[in-house]
């Protein structure tokens, strides 16, 4: 079941609590996030109150947040059905803390936000349910959506381009409704979504934080923000002079990405204009590859947020995965992907990291960060430049990487040699 909690800040108290028509959530969210914080203290020992300098500079540095501004927070539930260890079940139930104690917080210093939670996605990639679509583009523009039989479509992403666009009409008809900062905090990605995608057409700046782990508020979001700005930029300008981009890594990956045509951009992290979106923690350089035709082989050793039992090897051909071989579980789990939707084997993404706070190997949205570390995901890359829809997007984080760009002209450079950044 999902929820919605919208606050506001009380001015004889100084608290936050839900508005009137929500009073009913009061007592559970209240205990529910004594219980959780006293729980963190016993295994973390992280007190969520010394989060408050992280939550302002969240909020005032990387959102950049106006007077009067309407934040939108959410996060996922575990499903009933899923099959976790222990240390991944703590880190999602801290998530999901940390995102109650973002919107509280968002309440109290900047005046009101609202709180959205719904049981996880199947996966990275496919669309949030209709809750949350409703708490951030508005109950009107929802209703039209429907009328108009365009939000299952876009809820499937099943929607051809002509609907998305009667969509985005719609939304942006109503923009006045839609929130201003959008931090989201689920387990399962939503960047690479209509959903994302239309929020910020309507110009909402939008906070990724798939798989986010507390603690990363001590480490890669400590990061000097314009300092990474500087050198993401720099490194993209590089990347966008390039055709093709060879990667080889000492675990036998051995790629060649088709750049031409595409354009790389940077995530630095600083979301303050209208419409802008990236992860946070941010820090890489990223492109949608031409599809059809990237080729080579790529060794996967890490997933989301383990480390694999054994290298899966996937074998591309004409920029999808035309076979893998390997026994790990993964393996099952991607043949699955490409049974439902034949889209699922894309090249999607090439990414570079740039942020040298990231460190840790076994959570990829801070894995990905790591400088001088490489990406590969798999499926949509419809929201950044590609032509790929599917509800699926998984990023696989390559480590040691030498990696040329490969000029118009067969000239070389060598932007990244065994890990170490050289621009």
């Amino acid at each position: 079941m999902s929820s919605i909690i919208t606050f506001q800040k009380s001015r004889e108290k100084n608290i936050c609590i839900p508005l009137p028509f929500k009073r009913f959530h009061l007592c559970a969210i209240l205990c529910y996030r004594e219980v959780t914080a006293s729980t963190l203290l016993e295994r973390k020992d992280i007190a969520m109150a010394s989060l408050d300098g992280a939550f302002r500079s969240l909020f005032e540095t990387n959102m950049g947040i106006r007077d009067n501004e309407r934040v939108l927070v959410f996060s996922d539930t575990i499903r009933p059905d899923e099959t976790i260890s222990e240390s991944d079940r703590d880190r999602r139930m801290r998530l999901n803390a940390t995102a109650r104690q973002v919107a509280a917080f968002a309440a109290q210093t900047y005046g009101s936000a609202a709180f959205v939670e719904f049981p996880a996605t199947p996966a990275s990639g496919a669309e949030p349910p209709r809750e949350l679509w409703q708490a951030t583009f508005g109950e009107e523009t929802v209703a039209e959506l429907e009328r108009s039989e365009l939000l299952a479509k876009l809820l499937a992403k099943q929607a051809t381009p002509d609907e998305v666009a009667a969509g985005r009409e719609i939304v942006l008809a109503r923009k006045e409704f839609v929130a201003d900062i959008i931090i989201a905090l689920s387990n399962n990605s939503t960047s690479h979504t209509r959903y994302r995608a239309l929020a910020c057409d309507a110009g909402s700046r939008v906070a990724s934080l798939p798989h986010f782990d507390p603690d990363m508020f001590h480490s890669s979001m400590t990061v000097d923000w314009q300092a990474l700005a500087a050198r993401t930029s720099r490194l993209a300008a590089a990347v966008n002079r390039a055709e093709w981009v060879r990667v080889i890594c000492p675990n036998g990956t051995d790629m060649m990405i088709c750049k031409k045509g595409r354009q790389a951009d940077g995530d630095d992290g600083l979301l303050t204009a209208a419409g802008s979106f990236g992860n946070l923690p941010a820090g890489e350089a990223y492109l949608a590859p031409l599809e059809g035709k990237s080729h080579g082989v790529m060794v996967i050793e890490w997933g989301s947020t383990y480390k694999l039992d054994e290298p899966l090897r996937l074998f591309v051909e004409n920029g999808i995965v035309a076979r893998i071989e390997g026994t790990d579980p993964l393996r099952a789990k991607l043949e699955a992907k490409f049974v439902e939707n034949a889209n699922c084997r894309n090249i999607a993404e090439l990414g570079i990291g740039t942020n040298e706070k990231a460190n840790r190997p076994d959570n990829v949205l801070e894995a990905e960060k790591i400088l001088g570390t490489i990406h590969i995901a798999l499926g949509d890359n419809s929201g950044f430049g590609g032509q790929v829809s599917a509800p699926f997007h998984e990023d696989y984080v390559f480590y040691r990487p030498t990696l040329t760009l490969v000029m118009a002209d067969g000239g070389e450079q060598v932007v990244i040699e065994d890990g170490r950044m050289l621009v």
